[in-house]
């Protein structure tokens, strides 16, 4: 079982976070951004690591974790890779941050055999509103639905309880638990 992961910011870093500590090493990630002192408030990355590829130091960092195996690639997904890049996972979370990008994912990765969570509302302060939503059998919406990041500030509590979330579904559903 392969878990893949579009983008290594808030949502795709501690998502990859919490799976390897939760023993789960089998994982394929990309991002093209670099580590920035502002990422710093609630992604899993160090002060040292600014100005580095997000997604080559995230294999870093779940290394020192433990051992497994963390492709990465450093890249900016478009519709014509988007595709490829993740055929060979079973389960693709998002970790994107603008809505287009999250509408291309659907497109090109929903077909109904693999396993698609996305996200949508980790702003604000609130957790109280986060919640799991299946709307159909191979996808999830994570999130408060509601406090987009282009209108409210993101903290590590509330980007962490998402995380967390998506991580729960994942657990879940590898398990069969309901």
């Amino acid at each position: 079982m392969k878990i893949g992961i579009a983008g290594t910011g808030g949502i795709g870093s501690n998502v990859a976070m919490h799976l390897v500590r939760s023993g789960i090493t089998n994982l394929k990630f990309g991002d093209f951004d670099r580590i920035e002192k502002s990422n710093l408030n609630r992604q899993f990355y160090f002060e040292e690591q600014i100005g580095k590829y997000k997604s080559e130091t995230l294999k870093e960092n779940l290394t020192k974790i433990s051992q497994g195996n963390y492709e990465f690639e450093v890249i900016k997904f478009e519709k014509e890779n988007m595709r490829e890049f993740f055929k060979d996972c079973d389960i693709v979370v998002d970790g994107f941050d603008k809505k287009e990008y999250k509408a291309l994912l659907l497109e090109e990765i929903f077909d109904g055999k693999k396993l698609l969570i996305t996200v949508s509302g980790i702003g604000g302060i609130d957790s109280s509103s986060v919640q799991v939503i299946k709307k159909m059998k191979n996808l999830y919406i994570v999130g408060d639905m509601k406090s987009d990041i282009s209108e409210y500030k993101t903290y590590s509590h509330k980007v962490n309880i998402v995380a967390s979330k998506v991580v729960e579904v994942i657990l879940k559903e590898l398990y069969n638990e309901k």
